[in-house]
C-alpha cells in the first residue's frame, strides 16, 4: 500500500486546524509522516481538531495567519518540507459575500505567500494546492466539469479560488520548472464527514439544530451537489503527491476528485435520509431572499481514475452513515481520536478490497 511511502516524510499542512486539514493530518500521521501545521486557531471547540486531539499528533503547530508573509516564509524556510498541502482558506460562499476583501486576501494572496515561500527553500518540494469544484465558470448545465473547462466565478468565493488556480499556474510556468519543485491543484466536491462544525454547511447545521431540538431552515433544498466523504479526496491528494514526487511535471496539473455518479444529489435527498434515521428531526425552507449560489454542479473525475488509479470507495449512503456515526459517537462521549483512527483504518481497508 502507498502508506509506506509517507514514513518519515516531512509534510506541511496549511489549514491543519480546519475540517479537511485535521483529517489529512491524522491520516498522514497514521502513515508515519512527520506532520507540521500552519493555520489560525480552530474556530470551534467541538470540531475534529479538538475532538481528536490533533495537537497531540503534529510535530509542531504554528498558529498564525497565512496572510503574514514574513512569518509564513520563516516557518517554511526553517522547516524545508518534502511536501506541502495548502488547505488554508476562507471556505464559505456566503461569508465571502459579507467579507470579500479578506476572502480574496486569504484565498488568492495566501496562495502567493505559500508558493513564494517555497521558492526560497533549496530542495525539491511537491505542493498540492487544494482549491474547489466551484472554481469553474459554472453554466448550470447537466454535464460534469473536466479539468480543461474554463475557470471563473460569479461570487467572491468562487472567483478567489479561480484566482488561486491562476496563481498556481503562473508560479509553475514562471519559476518552478527551473527549480525542481512540482505543484498541482486539486478540486473536490462537497465533502461530508465527522467533526465538521463550520457555520453555513449542511451537515454541521443539521447536527447543531438536531442536538438543540431546533427546526433547521434550508436555503436551497433542490440544489444539487457532488457529495462525497472527506476521506475520498484526501486520499486522492496523497496519491497525487506521491506521483508528483516520483514523476514530477507529468502530474503537475489540475485534478478533479469527485464522487460516484450517484453522489450527485439534491440537498433534499440528504434531508430525507436524515429524517428516516431521526424521526424527531425537522426542517423547513428558508423564506428570506438568498445570495446567489450554484444550483447544479458536477465533476468529471475520469482523469484521476485513469492516470492516478484513484476512485471513490464509499457511495453516498455509506458516506452519510459514517458521518452520522461519528457525531453519534461524539454525543456518547467516546474517545474521538480512537474512533477517528478506526474510521480511517476502515476506509484504508476498503481500498485493499
Amino acid at each position: 500500500m502507498f502508506q509506506k511511502f509517507w514514513k518519515d516524510k516531512t509534510v506541511l499542512v496549511t489549514g491543519h486546524t480546519g475540517f479537511k486539514g485535521s483529517w489529512l493530518t491524522l491520516i498522514l500521521s497514521m502513515m508515519g509522516a512527520k506532520v507540521y501545521g500552519y493555520a489560525l486557531a480552530p474556530n470551534t471547540l467541538e470540531g475534529i481538531y479538538n475532538a481528536a486531539r490533533i495537537d497531540e499528533i503534529v510535530q509542531r503547530s504554528c498558529i498564525a495567519d497565512i496572510r503574514n508573509f514574513d512569518e509564513l516564509s520563516s516557518f517554511i524556510i526553517d522547516l524545508e518540507p518534502d511536501f506541502v498541502f495548502h488547505l488554508a482558506a476562507q471556505p464559505l460562499v456566503r461569508e465571502a459575500y459579507e467579507a470579500p476583501i479578506p476572502t480574496f486576501a486569504i484565498n488568492t494572496m495566501g496562495t502567493v505567500n505559500v508558493l513564494e515561500s517555497i521558492r526560497r527553500i533549496n530542495k525539491p518540494t511537491c505542493i498540492i494546492n487544494v482549491t474547489t469544484d466551484k472554481c469553474y465558470d459554472n453554466k448550470e448545465w447537466v454535464w460534469p466539469y473536466r479539468e480543461n473547462d474554463r475557470l471563473g466565478g460569479r461570487d467572491p468565493y468562487s472567483a478567489s479560488k479561480a484566482c488561486s488556480e491562476f496563481v498556481t499556474e503562473a508560479y509553475k510556468q514562471s519559476f518552478f520548472r527551473q527549480e525542481n519543485k512540482y505543484v498541482a491543484t486539486a478540486r473536490a466536491g462537497n465533502v461530508i464527514g465527522g467533526g465538521d462544525f463550520s457555520v453555513d454547511r449542511l451537515l454541521p447545521d443539521i447536527v447543531k439544530a438536531y442536538r438543540q431540538g431546533n427546526t433547521i431552515k434550508i436555503r436551497n433544498p433542490n440544489a444539487t451537489r457532488p457529495w462525497q466523504h472527506v476521506f475520498e479526496p484526501l486520499v486522492g491528494y496523497l496519491v497525487l503527491a506521491e506521483k508528483l514526487s516520483k514523476h514530477g511535471s507529468k502530474y503537475a496539473e489540475a485534478w478533479n476528485f469527485g464522487p460516484f455518479e450517484d453522489g450527485n444529489k439534491p440537498v433534499k435527498w440528504i434531508l430525507d435520509r436524515i429524517t428516516e434515521r431521526y424521526l424527531d428531526f425537522h426542517w423547513d425552507k428558508e423564506k428570506n431572499a438568498q445570495v446567489h449560489e450554484s444550483q447544479s454542479l458536477h465533476l468529471d473525475s475520469g482523469k484521476a481514475k485513469s492516470e492516478l488509479s484513484w476512485r471513490p470507495r464509499w457511495d453516498l449512503l455509506e458516506s452519510l452513515d459514517k458521518t452520522l456515526l461519528w457525531y453519534e459517537a461524539q454525543g456518547r462521549g467516546d474517545d474521538m481520536q480512537i474512533f477517528s483512527k478506526n474510521q480511517i483504518a476502515a476506509y484504508l481497508g476498503a481500498m485493499e478490497q
